[in-house]
């Protein structure tokens, strides 16, 4: 176990060492049983921390004030351990670095071929770059819109919601512009060329052409008991249609609904129960072929402008018809649509943790470099936090995202925290994480502590199955960002667990509150 307070300053070697290495400490003899103590780590935070819920496991913290560089508490923290979707600093930051906030990117509709008499003698090629919203979160101040509870992960998180915004409103913009730069009937072909990089994330493709993120949502709304649900499917697009089988049930009733299957090409089927006083339920289906889909949407927002086109608009994406790349780029555009500032789609990544987005981040870097292959956009990532003074021996990572297999000393994270909080920009990149308590992933955590709003902060998690004792094991759960603290420092901070077993898998919202909980009490201490 671990156990201490500020006055305490010893180590002690006993059968509940959980393997940890204290600095600023001294060891002294004593009984195995006798505890450690950490120096800087409050009394309280100690606690949380023996819980016996982690008694297997080990804790790594780093703090450090951003003035003075003063290490405030370092326990364990020169020693590597996964963090989960802490990642996205590195992916996220590394984008940041190499172009700064406000930098874009444009969409762009090309055309082969001429027009005559507003008949266009060739194809329309819509080409992917890796625009992570392409206008469908966008809201009227310009600035991103995101729900605390993402729809990406309503699979998994109960209480998933959607953004008001039209998911196809990008699409609809080129369309409106097709049609103003005097096009009304496409007699060719409409394409999505996607060739701009190549990636999977997690058994899903990750590609330069993102719509709803590539995902169907599917709402369905309680009747009155023994009714069927009312189902609805968005974005509406062909063939795309949802089968529901749930049923509405009694108040206060069961409401268990699996997760959307595809038993044929363009068919949901959704099946369960539903309580009559339940708010409406968000499932999501992952997209296989983002081009396809994005081909028929785009066709659709073309005949919704008035621009005819004749080809089948639900047939598979042509892409083997392209030109070669260079040559694509050559042909002249009919329609662009801008980017959200790299600042804005980082906060979307960010506060809800985007995996796919975090990804494409990574493959935007790879194609910055000189390549196609998104596995490469790692190692250009390193290569400009190393030109930025990070240690990157540090860190040894493998995707964008922070999914298994990605390792980071917490002495390491905060480096990054501390290079970032040195930029001109450092304001808005701190604006782009979680905040304790307000927003994102920290928005149900420390609510009602002195700490809410001013602990800015990455968290990152990872949870896997025990069979051999029916339990969930968390290979990981990490917070690290910046705070302001009860007296005005400014700190940078990572905390992490690892090894921690929960007998539910909502257990993984318990360690964030826990971790969060240390932060907010390292914020009260200084």
């Amino acid at each position: 176990m671990i156990a201490g307070s500020r006055a305490a300053r010893r180590a002690i070697v006993s059968a509940a060492a959980l393997g940890l290495v204290l600095s600023a400490t001294t060891a002294c003899t004593a009984e195995p049983s006798d505890p450690y103590a950490v120096d800087g780590l409050p009394e309280a935070a100690l606690k949380v921390m023996n819980k016996e819920l982690y008694s297997h496991g080990n804790w790594y913290i780093a703090v450090a004030d951003l003035e003075t560089g003063e290490v405030l508490i370092d326990l364990n923290a020169h020693r590597m351990a996964e963090p989960g979707s802490f990642v996205k600093t590195y992916s996220a930051g590394a984008a940041w670095l190499e172009w700064g906030p406000d930098h874009t990117i444009t969409t762009p509709v090309k055309r082969s071929g001429e027009v005559t008499a507003g008949t266009l003698d060739g194809d329309l090629v819509l080409v992917g770059m890796g625009d992570l919203t392409m206008g469908g979160r966008t809201k009227d101040d310009g600035t991103v819109a995101f729900t605390n509870l993402d729809h990406n992960d309503a699979n998994f998180l109960a209480g998933s919601t959607l953004t008001p915004q039209d998911p196809l409103t990008g699409l609809n913009e080129l369309a409106a512009q097709v049609k103003a730069s005097g096009i009304d009937v496409v007699s060719g072909d409409v394409v999505i060329d996607d060739r701009l990089f190549e990636g999977e994330l997690d058994e899903q493709p990750v590609t330069p052409i993102i719509i709803n993120q590539n995902i169907l949502d599917v709402i369905l709304t309680p009747g009155a008991p023994g009714e069927p649900a009312t189902v609805g499917l968005s974005p509406a697009v062909s063939p795309w249609t949802i089968t529901s089988t749930v049923e509405t049930v009694e108040a206060g009733g069961a409401t268990e609904i699996s997760s959307p299957a595809s038993p044929r090409p363009g068919e949901l089927v959704v099946s369960g129960t539903i309580a009559a006083d339940s708010a409406p339920q968000l499932k999501v289906f992952a997209l296989a072929d983002p081009a396809t889909f994005a081909r028929t949407a785009f066709i659709e927002a073309l005949e919704r402008a008035g621009v005819a086109v004749a080809t089948d608009p639900i047939a598979a994406n042509p892409e083997a018809a392209l030109a070669a790349r260079d040559i694509v780029d050559a042909l002249p555009s009919v329609a662009e649509l801008e980017s959200l500032p790299l600042g804005e789609e980082a906060t979307y990544v960010m506060k809800i943790s985007y995996n796919r987005g975090a990804q494409t981040f990574a493959c935007r870097l790879a194609v910055e470099y000189g390549s196609s292959d998104c596995d490469d956009g790692m190692a250009f990532a390193g290569q400009i936090w190393d030109e930025a003074g990070l240690d990157i021996t540090g860190a040894s990572l493998i995707d964008g995202s922070g999914l298994n297999g990605n390792y980071v000393t917490p002495t390491n994270a905060l480096q990054i925290q501390t290079i970032m909080a040195g930029r001109q920009d450092a304001e808005r990149w701190k604006a782009t994480m979680p905040v304790l308590g307000v927003d994102g992933s920290l928005f149900m955590v420390e609510t009602g502590s002195p700490a809410a709003g001013k602990v800015f902060a990455k968290t990152g998690s990872l949870m896997d199955g025990d069979s051999f004792n029916g339990r969930f094991r968390l290979p990981t759960k990490t917070l690290g960002g910046v705070m302001e603290t009860e007296t005005g420092r400014h700190l940078a901070f990572t905390i992490m667990v690892n090894q921690g077993f929960f007998p539910e898998i909502e257990g993984v919202l318990e360690a964030n509150d826990d971790v969060g909980r240390v932060a907010a009490l390292i914020q009260q201490a200084f």
